[in-house]
């Protein structure tokens, strides 16, 4: 097993047969590079469902070995600002295109966290140099994206990838890293990527580094992830009315497990839908859960959130009002 390369490069597809999910969309996209023309594209979706390695292939498959030479790469989250479109974007894009294609490809990675000013610099950018410059846009969330730019581009919504084309990527490097892996952990995977398939491998290489044969508790442990069958007994012991045990098993969590607050107010939202109580209940103790995860983002103190929200659904299991 090579630990030398990273495991989301070593394997990222390098031609469309590769590319797992979003079948819809690679059948759209081929047919765009075939006829060696493609306008403006916005890839829109969720992270790791393949909008990068979507692009590289596209410039691949266009420049073949002249791809470097007429690709520009930019991470707008990086590089905020109205400087990056006006000095790096402007410089490239006004120079011809070396080989048979006519125009450039400039992927700008992240683009929702361009600021309104650079996203109106970028559109007459597009404008300008339309004739020598084809511009790939990856974002998470098309609605930030200035309506002038998205009505150049032809919009592709990326959907979160299923769990059989997650599982069928982690199959593929286990076996070529001559990794033993267990059906459980393989779950775990992909609980634990939620639809990521980078996350799901990046998960999988640092659990690699510790052992080439992989459990379930390995995963949990580098992910510092609580199970769910810990975060159950919590919200069995708080519904039973038992608020002393649903603490200390909640701090026995945070402090053994090193698992954040943030991560077990997920799991405990998870958990509500699979409990045994009545859906009227499960919708107000999933509104307690977010107003608790929103304190913590804004600052809070994790244990007393999650204690709050412990009380709630004490009161839950003894029908009071919540």
């Amino acid at each position: 097993m090579s630990q030398s390369e990273i495991w989301t490069e070593k394997y990222r597809p390098s031609v469309f047969e590769n590319v797992v999910g979003q079948q819809e969309i690679l059948k759209r996209i081929k047919a765009l590079v075939q006829a060696m023309n493609i306008p403006h594209l916005m890839f829109a979706g969720p992270a790791g469902t393949g909008k990068s390695t979507l692009a590289l292939i596209i410039v691949r498959e266009l420049f073949k070995e002249k791809w470097k030479e007429n690709y520009l790469e930019l991470n707008a989250s990086d590089e905020r600002g109205i400087d990056v479109v006006r000095q790096k974007v402007k410089d490239f894009a006004r120079t011809k295109a070396i080989g048979s294609v006519p125009f450039k490809v400039i992927f700008l990675d992240e683009a929702d966290a361009l600021t309104q000013e650079a996203q109106q610099a970028l559109r007459r950018t597009m404008e300008n140099y339309s004739n020598t410059c084809r511009f790939i846009m990856s974002c998470n969330y098309s609605s930030k994206i200035i309506d002038p730019i998205q009505s150049r581009c032809v919009v592709f919504r990326f959907k979160i990838l299923e769990k059989k084309d997650i599982i069928s990527v982690i199959k593929k490097i286990t076996e070529s890293e001559k990794l033993k892996i267990t059906e459980q952990a393989l779950e775990s995977l992909y609980e634990m990527s939620e639809g990521d398939c980078r996350r799901a491998i990046n998960l999988l290489q640092a659990t690699a580094s510790i052992s080439l044969d992989i459990n379930d508790e390995m995963i949990r442990m580098i992910s510092a992830s609580s199970k769910p069958t810990n975060v159950k007994v919590v919200l069995d012991y708080a519904l039973s009315g038992d608020f002393l045990n649903a603490r200390e098993k909640l701090l026995d969590i945070m402090l053994k497990d090193s698992v954040a607050g943030t991560d077990i107010i997920k799991a405990i939202q998870k958990e509500i839908w699979n409990l045994q109580i009545e859906p009227q209940i499960k919708v107000k103790l999933t509104e307690k859960t977010g107003e608790a995860e929103f304190r913590m983002v804004e600052g809070s103190d994790e244990f007393v959130q999650l204690q709050a929200l412990l009380a709630s659904f004490v009161l839950a299991g003894s029908k009071e009002d919540i």
